[in-house]
C-alpha cells in the first residue's frame, strides 16, 4: 500500500525561524565579568545556554569572537617594544583560546562544534574553509571562527561581517551588554534615546558605535542585516532569531 504524507503535518521548528543561519559576534569582553579579564566560567555557561537555546530550533550558529579579555593588540603595541602588526597577531591568537573554551562548553551541554581558524593551527583546530564550514552548519554542528580575517588591522567585528557574507549568513547578531544601538552612551546618558530600526546609512553617516564602518559597509553590500541586543538579557538570541522586535535592526530600509 502506497503511504500518502498528509499535508497537515506539524513543521519542523526551523519553520518557524525568521533568521535560520546566523553569525553571532561577541566580543572577547563578553567572556568576562564586566571590567574583569580571563575567561569567567559562569559567563561561558550563560553564552553556551543561549547558543544552545538556538541550535535546538533548528537554527544554524556560526561564531566570532573577540580577544580583548586576553590581549588587545593595538593597546599592548603603545605600551611595550612590540610592533603593532605583532600585537594583532597576538590578539588573534587570544580569540583562539576563546574559541576553544567556547567549543567545549557548548560540547559538554551536547552541542557538536568545530573551530575554524584563519591563521594555521593545526594542532587544536581546522584551518578556514568556506565550503566545509557550510557543510558543518548543514550538518547541525555550531562553526567558531577563530583569528578575525587572518589580517593586522582588522577587527573581528569585519571579520564577523566577511563570514556572514561568505557563508550566506540570514544575519549578523551583535551581542553587547546593552539593549541595543542608542544615540549616546546609555551607561553615562540615562537619558539615552534606543534605536529601534536604523539603515546602513544612518550608521555609517552618525558614526553611530555598532560595528566599524568596514563591517558595515560589507554587511550593506551583502544584504546581510544585523542585529544588535543584549545578550545578557535571557533567551534574548532566541527571541531575535524568532522574530521578536528587541534591540536595534540595520538594514537597507530607511
Amino acid at each position: 500500500m502506497m503511504l500518502i504524507e498528509t499535508l497537515d503535518q506539524k513543521p519542523g521548528p526551523e519553520s518557524d525561524l525568521k533568521y535560520k543561519r546566523v553569525v553571532l559576534k561577541i566580543s572577547g569582553e563578553g567572556l568576562c565579568t564586566d571590567g574583569g579579564f580571563g575567561i569567567d566560567a559562569d559567563e561561558l555557561k550563560r553564552l553556551g545556554s543561549e547558543i544552545k537555546a538556538v541550535h535546538d530550533l533548528g537554527g544554524e550558529v556560526a561564531v566570532v569572537v573577540g580577544g580583548g579579555n586576553i590581549v588587545r593588540g593595538s593597546q599592548i603595541a603603545r605600551h611595550a617594544q612590540i610592533e603593532e602588526a605583532t600585537g594583532h597577531y597576538m590578539g588573534m591568537l587570544g580569540t583562539v583560546i576563546n574559541a576553544l573554551a567556547i567549543q567545549d562548553t557548548l560540547e559538554s551541554m551536547g552541542v557538536a562544534t568545530r573551530v575554524q581558524s584563519a591563521i594555521n593551527v593545526d594542532r587544536v583546530c581546522e584551518r578556514f574553509i568556506r565550503r566545509r564550514a557550510i557543510r558543518h552548519l548543514e550538518k547541525g554542528r555550531v562553526v567558531i571562527f577563530a583569528a578575525g580575517t587572518g589580517n593586522p588591522f582588522v577587527t573581528t567585528d569585519t571579520g564577523a561581517a566577511l563570514r556572514a557574507s561568505e557563508i550566506n549568513a540570514d544575519a549578523v547578531l551583535k551581542a553587547t551588554k546593552v539593549e541595543g544601538v542608542y544615540d549616546s552612551d546609555p551607561m553615562k546618558n540615562p537619558e539615552a534615546k534606543l534605536f529601534k530600526h536604523l539603515s546602513y546609512n544612518d550608521v555609517i553617516n552618525s558614526r553611530l558605535e555598532v560595528m566599524d564602518v568596514s563591517a558595515i559597509d560589507l554587511c550593506q553590500r551583502s544584504g546581510v542585516p544585523i542585529v544588535v541586543f543584549n545578550l545578557r538579557t535571557p533567551n534574548s538570541m532566541r527571541d531575535v532569531v524568532c522574530g521578536k522586535v528587541i534591540g536595534t535592526l540595520v538594514d537597507a530600509e530607511s
